[in-house]
């Protein structure tokens, strides 16, 4: 096989492969399912993938192309974005080699793949709670509570089994909560900390590293939903030679040497997270806009909640904000936003108006660059916060960026967003992301309170 390796497009719409280390040698690619956040997975403002799983596997690469001095023979790493709901189906299916994500050994996992781990990195799964609630002392005090885990995550599958042995003692199962599938464990434990969710489980290590960053969530080290449940990356299971190799590298590249520590500390420790939308304050400033919201979200057809998330991020609710640009109030709306035709909203120095021209600016956003059917009404959100943050053409960009990426265009989270640094940087990515997340805290707010909020 001649020629330099297949590009991220061409792996992505080449057909399917669950050949083992052979093939993969011979293609000279080794395509990595992974997911897509801050920590395990990113690229920055320069177009270079980053994180903690990009560290481990450049480290395999070079480990897969050891003693082959031809550039032209080695075998390169392929990125794959996806949810983590996604690793293992998207690995069995053949669009991957690896799933690559620090994914606990579990009976239902090991009956569809085989892990590699060196059998060298346990972790424990802890309850952390936030520092409101109190009464938990022992595993038998989740009886009756809700937890809120990862989705598809092994957290929910031993909550399940946790469920079956509180049935035998008469107890009241756990309530466990699956969340969104785009928020991961460190989005969960953000929501921990700001009061929003009472509880969640994660594992050790994840615990103790985001506890120096969140001063609100307390880790209940005493209490295990399970102990020394094994990490590791999953392979196909009739890939024996892949597993074998990568076993090998798993033993030097565990938790707990030099690589792993420092790997886990960058990428875990200075971990920046959100403010709170939903402390009492904040709550406070929500409600007396709450009706204005909902006045101009039902009339463009928005939640109101993810417009106040949108406020939330530009200008936490405070009208008398104005930007260095010269964007004002609640919404941060230019003066030449608000005059163009398309919106046409005078006067915005006044709240009222500030939040109609922001949400109808927004309007003018979707139904004019997203209104493709093939975009679901999530992602024309995401693109219509994506493009009020960087403007509709550097939107358009990324879509095409991804295209060449082999990712869809239509898609933001895991697809768009992973082509955004390399057409503006990481700032529309978090932007969007962190009105995910305050709209995901809002909407559990009132669900928990049964309120219209």
């Amino acid at each position: 096989m001649d020629g330099e390796a297949p590009s991220l497009a061409e792996a992505l719409v080449s057909p399917l492969h669950t050949d083992d280390l052979p093939g993969i040698r011979d293609r000279r690619e080794l395509r990595v399912l992974v997911t897509y956040s801050p920590t395990d997975f990113f690229f920055d403002e320069e177009g270079t993938a980053r994180g903690l799983q990009v560290e481990l596997l450049q480290e395999y690469e070079k480990a897969l192309n050891r003693g082959i001095r031809r550039r032209e023979k080695r075998t390169r790493i392929i990125y794959i974005p996806t949810t983590f709901d996604r690793l293992i189906p998207d690995l069995i299916e053949g669009k991957g080699d690896i799933a690559a994500a620090l994914i606990t050994i579990t009976p239902e996992r090991q009956a569809r793949v085989a892990f590699a781990t060196g059998k060298a990195m346990e972790v424990d799964e802890l309850v952390v709670a936030g520092r409101t609630v109190d009464g938990i002392d022992d595993v038998e005090d989740l009886s009756g509570r809700s937890v809120y885990v990862v989705r598809g995550s092994s957290y929910a599958e031993h909550l399940r089994d946790l469920n079956r042995e509180f049935a035998e003692s008469g107890l009241d199962p756990v309530d466990i909560r699956e969340a969104d599938s785009h928020l991961l464990s460190g989005d969960i434990l953000q929501l921990v900390n700001s009061g929003v969710v009472d509880i969640t489980v994660v594992d050790d290590y994840a615990a103790r590293l985001w506890a120096h960053v969140l001063p609100n969530i307390r880790v209940l080290e005493n209490i295990h939903v399970t102990t020394g449940n094994t990490l590791g990356w999953a392979v196909r299971k009739d890939n024996p030679k892949l597993l074998k190799h990568l076993n090998a590298f798993a033993k030097k590249m565990k938790q707990g040497t030099l690589t792993g520590n420092i790997l886990f500390r960058r990428y875990h420790e200075d971990t920046r997270w959100i403010s709170d939308p939903t402390e009492q304050a904040e709550r406070n400033k929500l409600e007396l806009l709450l009706d204005l919201f909902r006045e101009y979200a039902d009339r463009y057809d928005f939640d109101h909640l993810a417009i106040a998330a949108q406020a939330y991020q530009e200008s936490r609710l405070e009208h008398d904000r104005k930007s260095p640009r010269g964007a004002i109030g609640v919404m941060q709306v230019l003066p030449s936003t608000a005059a163009d035709p398309n919106v046409g909203i005078e006067r915005i120095d006044k709240l009222e108006n500030n939040i109609h021209a922001g949400v109808r600016y927004l309007a003018f956003l979707r139904d004019r660059y997203f209104s493709d059917p093939d975009i679901s009404p999530l992602d024309r959100n995401a693109f219509s916060w994506a493009a009020y943050n960087a403007g509709p053409a550097k939107v358009l960009k990324m879509r095409r960026q991804a295209e060449k990426m082999g990712l869809d265009p239509n898609i933001w989270f895991s697809n768009v967003e992973v082509a955004a640094a390399r057409v503006v940087g990481r700032e529309p990515v978090q932007y969007v992301s962190n009105i995910y997340k305050y709209y995901v805290a809002y909407r559990l707010v009132a669900d928990r309170t049964e309120a219209s909020f």
